[in-house]
């Protein structure tokens, strides 16, 4: 049938393709829902341009395969990449090959990735080096994914912000066909187009199948297509079919021809059916419902022979992928094979950066372990928590960690029992449990002060160490550091050097003193060794070490920079907490609505871990209270409640928020009470410029604590008098907000007035009313009445963003397309679009709209 209403669409391929062909190297991310017709458009332009191409696609396994794409386009390509490919190559190396394969001097070289939303972490870790290097390329890459299976949190979503940013990407969505095009596929035939138009949403897949298939006599649904498919084919042919189904969407012939007797015959004819298509030396199903509608047909002890007989077949290839092992070795019910295969297609799954496929296969293994063998189940269940700990799944790795260490101690296997416990001790911190922390790592280093030392030792001594640096024991803390820094030399172990590095640089940033030094150089040596925990862990200590002595330009860089290497890796918990320390620079910096966005997305990630959490909930209660918005004390109890359990410094800036507030409702007494209260309990504990935070509430409520007399600067000149000192010390520091808070110490009208401006240009109307106050108690007249609720510059108090969510609202964008629209996640959306009715005072989205024109509110550009 004719390819309609997509002439355009070829005709912006063929653009990009000449831009490619120049050296400009193309992205094109084609969506569309399931069965618009991404691949029919894809195999017209190849019929059209010529050149070279090369076809991968993702698999629709429950755990696909770790860079399957790659490896289908290395076996078409032949050469260094399909030997890199076969010899287990790092995946650097596969990334670095992939991008040399394509870029070819000779003539332009497509390569089509097809069904990214079943990508693997890996897969989409080469999308994102793909996308950042084609711009200086001779190549095209397309790649298609279905827009309709992509949840909130679906790992894709992330992805595609992230090339949206790139020169080279280029996006196409593939619309349902209009109902003049349905009718014209419809012809002559006696079909009602309209109905048809109206029962498949012109899905061109579902008007073409149910065309073919014969109308009205065939439901219109895929599995009714299927079915009258397969119930016009011989009994031969159908358990072809099935066979196929087994393997995957995309097969080779040698896979079929290991469960079938006369396979070529049977291809040929499966072939002809229409539900099996060819793709060069590969098969394939038209569309994976095919697949798994025949799948649905198979017999429980028929798929079960059909896995076991694959498996027999690939355990005897060389280039067997261990997770298609596993795959298969379940299906089978053969109990020992999945514990020969799924640990090893877990490893290899961690290893190239694929976590959630390595969690995954991990839970494989266990479901088929020996009860018992307890050293397997004991390994099992550690490096599932190591998985776990990974994708911040921290409440199941506590689960896992804990029968780990059940079957250690059974075992009486001490050495295991002191690695588990200090696991234990950065699981519990970061559930915001660190009393419980605390007697699992000082067990920990009991129990493995009585073995001969070794790294396990070094590393207990690092966690007792940090225990005793947030319990105030510095000098302890130091001396813990001191020896397992000195025995990770002795033994010759980075990474032990690293951490300890790390830890000893933060307790002197902690305590005043100057320790970015010191991650810096256990960061270089991590990348040096290729020690990729480490890495990430010191990104991680180096943001917020920055953050925390103010460097804040270098905090940014630091986020940026780790932020790259976690994701490429899929290392959930750092990226999340580097996310977090991000929200808390644009917060110090006054760029809030950044702040908000970034928070409410963490927020809304499920299972986020509470000590992700904490910065999240403390930003948006202090930016909330700022800009008088309801809900934010609750937020910062949430905050204070955490911080609690977590670590001293995180509740000091939860306290300080705390008071801040009170004191901008005119709850004077409460918040001098909340700052000394605080003050007493972070001393000793927190870092200077935290405690800082809290002593210049205690002095601007005239608290009458003494103060110390080493406070950061801008502290310091405030407390001495020095109002004009320490705006400007703010302000060389880049953080609008102190700076107005220190003008508002002051008795001067200029000052007064410069802090008002700055706080009516940040939205925080609360301190603004609490400035205007002031001026009024000096008898200070023309005080600006500050922004009208429906002036252009902040209409209806709204926000930048809420602004541009309300125009994107008046186009009649639903919530789906405004996240696409502004990179943001769709629950984020939710929020600003709850809140802008709220802002406006109407109850609809088409109230909005029309609020929206008389506002003058436009699209954003």
């Amino acid at each position: 049938m004719e390819l309609l209403e997509r002439a355009s669409f070829l005709q912006a391929l063929a653009e990009y393709a000449g831009e490619a062909e120049q050296g400009d190297g193309r992205l094109v991310l084609l969506s569309g829902e399931s069965g618009i017709g991404k691949t029919a458009l894809l195999e017209a332009f190849q019929q059209r341009s010529g050149g070279r191409w090369l076809w991968g696609a993702c698999d629709g396994l429950l755990t696909p395969r770790p860079l399957g794409p790659l490896f289908d386009i290395g076996a078409q390509a032949g050469g260094e990449l399909a030997r890199l490919c076969h010899g287990g190559a790092s995946r650097d190396q596969l990334f670095g090959a992939f991008l040399a394969e394509i870029d070819s001097p000779a003539t332009l070289t497509v390569a089509v990735i097809e069904d990214v939303h079943w990508a693997d972490e890996a897969t989409l870790d080469l999308l994102r080096f793909l996308g950042r290097r084609l711009s200086r390329v001779r190549a095209m890459l397309l790649a298609s994914y279905r827009d309709d299976e992509l949840r909130d949190d679906h790992p894709l979503r992330m992805v595609l912000g992230d090339l949206a940013t790139q020169r080279s990407t280029r996006r196409m969505r593939l619309p349902p066909l209009s109902g003049q095009a349905v009718r014209a596929l419809v012809g002559q035939r006696d079909v009602d187009p309209a109905e048809l138009h109206r029962v498949t949403g012109g899905n061109p897949f579902y008007v073409r199948e149910i065309i073919e298939a014969g109308w009205p006599s065939i439901p219109p649904t895929v599995r009714d297509v299927v079915g009258a498919r397969l119930a016009r084919s011989t009994p031969a042919i159908r358990q072809a079919l099935q066979a196929a189904a087994v393997i995957g969407t995309r097969m080779e012939r040698r896979w079929l021809a290991s469960v079938l007797a006369d396979p070529d015959t049977l291809v040929d004819e499966g072939l002809a059916t229409g539900i099996l298509v060819a793709d060069g030396a590969t098969l394939q199903f038209r569309h994976e419902l095919f697949r798994m509608t025949v799948a649905e047909t198979i017999a429980p002890h028929r798929k079960t022979e059909l896995h076991a007989r694959l498996l027999a077949a690939l355990e005897g290839a060389e280039d067997a992928d261990p997770a298609v092992l596993a795959h298969h070795a379940e299906g089978a019910g053969d109990e020992k094979a999945v514990r020969r295969h799924a640990p090893e297609a877990a490893r290899r799954s961690s290893a190239l950066g694929a976590h959630r496929e390595a969690a995954a296969q991990f839970e494989r293994a266990l479901r088929f372990a020996d009860a018992d063998d307890r050293p397997a189940l004991a390994a099992l269940h550690e490096a599932l928590a190591d998985e776990y700990s990974l994708l911040d799944r921290l409440d199941e790795a506590e689960v896992a960690l804990r029968t780990a260490l059940r079957y250690r101690r059974e075992l009486g296997d001490n050495l295991h029992v002191g690695k588990d416990l200090g696991m234990l001790y950065d699981i519990l911190c970061q559930l915001c449990r660190r009393e419980e922390g605390t007697q699992a790592v000082e067990e920990s280093l009991r129990v493995l002060q009585s073995l001969p030392p070794g790294p396990e030792l070094a590393m207990a001594q690092i966690g007792v160490a940090d225990a005793m640096f947030t319990a105030g024991r510095h000098a302890e803390a130091f001396e813990g550091i001191a020896q397992a820094l000195e025995l990770g030399q002795r033994l010759g172990r980075d990474d032990v050097v690293g951490p300890a590095l790390i830890a000893g640089g933060l307790f002197l940033v902690r305590t005043g003193q100057n320790g970015i030094g010191s991650i810096e150089q256990a960061l270089q040596l991590a990348l040096d060794a290729e020690l990729d925990l480490v890495v990430s862990d010191a990104y991680v200590c180096l943001q917020d070490g920055l953050v925390n002595v103010q460097r804040l330009e270098e905090a940014q860089r630091c986020y940026r920079a780790g932020m790259a290497f976690c994701e490429q890796r899929e290392l959930r918990w750092p990226t999340r907490c580097m996310r977090g320390a991000q929200a808390d620079t644009l917060l110090l910096l006054g760029r809030w609505d950044e702040a908000v966005d970034l928070c409410h997305e963490l927020l809304a990630i499920p299972g986020v871990s509470p000590s992700n959490r904490l910065d999240p909930l403390r930003i948006l209660g202090i930016i909330g209270g700022r800009r008088a918005e309801p809900g934010s004390a609750e937020l910062l109890e949430e905050a204070a409640a955490l911080a609690a359990g977590y670590s001293p410094k995180w509740l000091a800036q939860a306290r300080a928020a705390r008071a801040e507030l009170l004191w901008l409702s005119g709850r004077r007494n409460l918040a001098r009470q909340e700052a000394a209260e605080a003050y007493r309990q972070a001393s000793g504990r927190a870092d200077p410029w935290n405690l800082g935070s809290l002593a210049i509430w205690l002095w601007r409520l005239e608290a009458g604590a003494d103060l110390p007399a080493d406070l950061p600067e801008p502290y310091a000149r405030e407390i001495a008098g020095d109002w004009p000192g320490a705006a400007q010390a703010w302000e060389r520091l880049g953080r609008p907000y102190d700076a107005a808070l220190a003008r508002l110490a002051s008795s001067d009208e200029t000052g007064l007035r410069h802090a008002l401006t700055a706080l009516d240009g940040l939205g925080a109307r609360a301190t603004a009313a609490a400035a205007r106050r002031r001026m009024k108690q000096l008898g200070m007249t023309a005080i600006p009445r500050g922004p009208r609720p429906a002036t252009r510059a902040a209409p209806a108090g709204l926000t930048a963003r809420e602004q541009e969510v309300l125009a994107l609202l008046a186009e009649g964008l639903p919530d789906r397309e405004i996240s696409q629209r502004l990179f943001i996640s769709e629950r984020t959306v939710h929020h600003h679009v709850s809140a802008v009715l709220s802002k406006i005072g109407v109850s609809s989205r088409t109230a909005a709209a029309r609020q929206a024109a008389r506002m003058g509110i436009g699209a954003p550009a």
